[in-house]
């Protein structure tokens, strides 16, 4: 019997952060783990219709939500965070990462072995391309402008720079009703950052992941995301590629989640 009701519960991380996160379902256990600028609601489609196979762990990483935070970022912590959830969890757990959250999900699986036992990741993204890539100073950028308190600039550069938004969606940014929620998580914009380091593929973290693992794309996102997810998949020991047809950056659940049972399948 599955019960797809959502319960908020909290775990400690190694450094003393409380993680919060959703439990939902019932069946093997896969933790979600959100990209940047969103908090686990951007997943929360997803748990919802995994809930009637698997044991969802949809939490919030650091900063986010209900989670703590604590001085100073490093992306030692977060992995420590993805361990505390997945202990959580019984030991083991596969793992979904989307956007950002992917090449989180990655070095998590490079660091955790035996704790991970399936991965699946949505459009990195990585940018084989060295010119096509965001600044290099993204975070002293972000640090800069949080530190005077110019959180929405911050935000904006984020969908300016890195995401590469046209200019007439970002001009009108700042008038939508999910403005203000985008603007409250500025503060983990450099979090973000320091994962993707200089956008380059990680190959050698890649060639280091040995358990299955599955990269998705969509047939109507970034051009730049599909050659990535091919560069990914070839250098991943055990990895294999699935374009979604038709679907942009932000994925509708009802298309990701048929392919990520059939890839959890036991």
């Amino acid at each position: 019997m599955n019960d797809t009701a959502s319960t908020l519960n909290h775990v400690t991380s190694k450094d003393g952060t409380t993680i919060a996160f959703d439990r939902l379902g019932d069946g093997p256990a896969v933790v979600l783990v959100s990209g940047g600028s969103v908090d686990r609601m951007s997943n929360a489609g997803v748990a919802a219709l995994l809930a009637s196979d698997f044991t969802v762990f949809n939490y919030d990483r650091r900063g986010r939500g209900p989670s703590g935070d604590t001085p100073p970022y490093a992306i030692e912590r977060e992995i420590e965070d993805i361990e505390a959830v997945i202990a959580a969890a019984g030991g083991s757990a596969f793992l979904y990462g989307s956007s950002s959250g992917a090449a989180l999900a990655l070095a998590a699986a490079e660091q955790l072995p035996g704790e991970i036992t399936k991965l699946a990741l949505w459009e990195p993204p990585y940018i084989l391309d060295p010119s096509a890539r965001p600044p290099a100073d993204q975070v002293e950028q972000y640090t800069t402008m949080l530190a005077e308190g110019r959180r929405g600039d911050a935000a904006q550069y984020f969908m300016e720079k890195v995401v590469k938004m046209p200019p007439e969606f970002v001009a009108g940014a700042r008038t939508q009703p999910w403005w203000a929620a985008t603007e409250a998580l500025a503060h983990t914009l450099p979090y973000d950052a320091t994962i993707m380091g200089d956008y380059s593929l990680p190959v050698d973290r890649a060639k280091a992941v040995t358990i299955p693992t599955i990269v998705l794309d969509g047939g109507a996102s970034f051009g730049f995301m599909g050659p990535t997810a091919d560069a990914l998949a070839k250098v991943l020991p055990r990895g294999e590629r699935r374009t979604l047809a038709g679907q942009e950056h932000n994925i509708d659940p009802n298309v990701l989640v048929p392919a990520l049972k059939e890839f959890f399948a036991v």
